[in-house]
């Protein structure tokens, strides 16, 4: 989408090709038609509307998926309008968060349908009417930068599992770092068996699908400053392993490396912003398949950690591979590590679809994320983590369990909470502090945010918050 930036009015910029935008304070949507085929689209604020961030998200986005589900490719927009929706904000801020939504919600996965013959429905150019300095167009850039990441991301979450496989992931992302000062490793078999991480070899051993284990580096911070490790799961389809989902469960499951591609644009989005920061994503890809040579119920793995993992259900493979990850995420002494995982269905369960749940024993860590979580839009909601949920998961015959149980058959409850509880068992002995994302209750768009069906990119933003403004 092509940013322009115009000192004329609405009503001089509108004509047969533009359409302009206008913010009023009633009820309906509707368009002003002037004649000679020029139009506004009037978008209706009810007067008694107490307009907050989250409101005003959906607005934005309601503009571009309003114009351009009429056909409209190029839109005039009054930002002062919009700024003055929300007149507690800077304009700066608010500049970033409508760019940013804008792109969001023009975004279509379509990469796998004809194109018809008048063109894709999409925003090709956004023109800012009104007194636009150089400084706040710089935001608007910022914001439109931020989009563009989020919606990669959501592209790689959204290709089907048979042309997103791990060797595919590795390569989108080295493709994402290209031209960008990001260190990208690829790190094979032969080099993970090496590194004995026997948690991710026995989840991929299934599948004829070699796994992979990307590490890419940015150092933005300089010399000397520890660095912030995300950690993104890479599974590129989950089919349950020998525990094998239901048929309904399964579709939607080539989605289930959505973590492993929101790091993987984090970190190239913080290269693009040249965030002074340096930062370590760490993605383990691998597919999770039935096969002769699949891991079992009843295995037991160990882990690179030394720690041996009694696996009670080979559907609870996520945080398997993640063990290992946050393992390896020792070797840098990071102040700060986030994995960030579509991990469970419960956490579904607990929160609904509105937002992802963040586990830490970090209070302060939690407040900070809460904050931003509302400042960029990825909202979440924090839940316990409490020691003695650690109970839930020993072994009779290993260290640790991969799931929760009561008997052979049945599962307890709080699901998302004793599979954080796993990960912690791998992440208390890293430096500094650490916390669990689990984006499976945000891992696909709902209806009320306006934007398209498919992966929604969760938490792009957020992390970009969370690296450019953690502090210990």
């Amino acid at each position: 989408m092509k940013y322009t930036y115009s000192s004329k009015n609405i009503e001089e910029i509108v004509n047969t090709k533009i359409a302009g935008v206008s913010i009023r304070r009633q009820k309906k949507i509707e368009y002003l038609n002037a004649g000679d085929g020029k139009k506004t689209l009037v978008i209706g604020v009810p007067k008694d509307d107490k307009m907050n961030r989250r409101k005003f998200v959906v607005l934005v986005r309601n503009i571009v998926k309003k114009t351009k589900d009429d056909g409209v490719k190029k839109i005039a927009v009054n930002a002062d309008e919009l700024f003055g929706l929300l007149p507690d904000f800077t304009k700066e801020e608010l500049a970033e968060l409508i760019a940013t939504n804008f792109e969001m919600a023009n975004y279509e996965f379509n990469q796998y349908k004809t194109k018809p013959e008048e063109g894709w429905n999409g925003i090709e150019e956004v023109i800012i009417v009104g007194v636009v300095p150089a400084k706040l167009q710089e935001f608007f850039r910022r914001g439109k930068l931020i989009g563009e990441e989020v919606n990669k991301t959501r592209t790689l979450s959204n290709m089907p599992g048979s042309a997103m496989t791990p060797t595919v992931l590795a390569h989108k992302a080295t493709e994402a770092a290209k031209g960008l000062p990001v260190k990208v490793k690829i790190l094979h078999d032969k080099d993970i068996k090496k590194l004995k991480m026997g948690a991710m070899i026995g989840v991929g051993q299934g599948s004829t699908e070699p796994s992979k284990f990307i590490v890419m580096e940015y150092m933005g911070g300089g010399v000397g400053q520890k660095p912030i490790v995300l950690v993104g799961k890479g599974v590129t389809f989950d089919t349950g392993g020998l525990n094998i989902k239901p048929d309904d469960h399964m579709l939607g499951m080539n989605m289930d490396m959505s973590g492993g591609a929101a790091v993987i644009h984090t970190i190239a989005l913080a290269a693009r912003l040249k965030v002074k920061r340096n930062i370590v994503v760490l993605v383990p890809a691998v597919e999770n398949s039935p096969s002769g040579h699949a891991y079992r119920p009843g295995d037991v793995l160990k882990s690179m950690s030394g720690k041996t993992i009694e696996v009670l259900n080979t559907d609870a493979e996520g945080r398997l591979i993640l063990a290992d990850a946050l393992t390896y995420a020792k070797r840098y002494n990071p102040i700060l590590t986030v994995d960030v995982a579509t991990l469970t269905g419960a956490i579904i369960m607990a929160l609904g679809e509105e937002c992802s749940g963040i586990f830490t024993k970090d209070d302060e860590l939690a407040v900070q994320t809460a904050i931003l979580a509302e400042r960029s839009g990825d909202y979440v909601w924090r839940m316990p983590l409490w020691e003695e949920y650690e109970a839930y998961i020993k072994s009779n015959v290993a260290d640790i369990a991969n799931i929760a149980h009561k008997g052979p058959y049945a599962s307890t409850g709080g699901g998302s909470i004793t599979a954080a509880a796993f990960l912690y068992a791998f992440a208390k002995d890293i430096s500094g502090t650490w916390m669990h994302i689990d984006i499976a209750s945000r891992m696909t768009a709902i209806s009320n945010e306006n934007l398209a069906k498919g992966a929604v990119g969760a938490p792009v933003r957020l992390l970009l918050k969370l690296v450019e403004e953690y502090k210990k």
